[in-house]
């Protein structure tokens, strides 16, 4: 699984939220977990796989917001028994 990050500027509101996860989603469909926030101005996508980043940047930027970063790193599911698996 990959966790990307991207900075996304011109979010001011819940609704910009809602308008950048359904833009992500637009892309991406249900293969992935979509998190907004604009008080820290990023959107969060957890996927298996890879991911078109130019085609989410894309689809972000047509709804109005700027994205002017992003990044990636591997992810690992926790679970509720996590802290017992070694």
């Amino acid at each position: 699984m990959n966790k990307i990050t991207m900075k996304v500027d011109g979010m001011m509101c819940n609704m910009c939220e809602t308008h950048a996860c359904d833009a992500v989603r637009k892309v991406l469909g249900a293969k992935a977990k979509v998190k907004a926030s604009h008080k820290d101005g990023t959107v969060e996508i957890i996927a298996e796989g890879s991911v078109d980043t130019a085609a989410v940047k894309k689809s972000i930027e047509e709804t109005g917001y700027k994205v002017s970063d992003i990044s990636s790193e591997p992810y690992e599911k926790k679970g509720l028994f996590s802290a017992f698996k070694k």
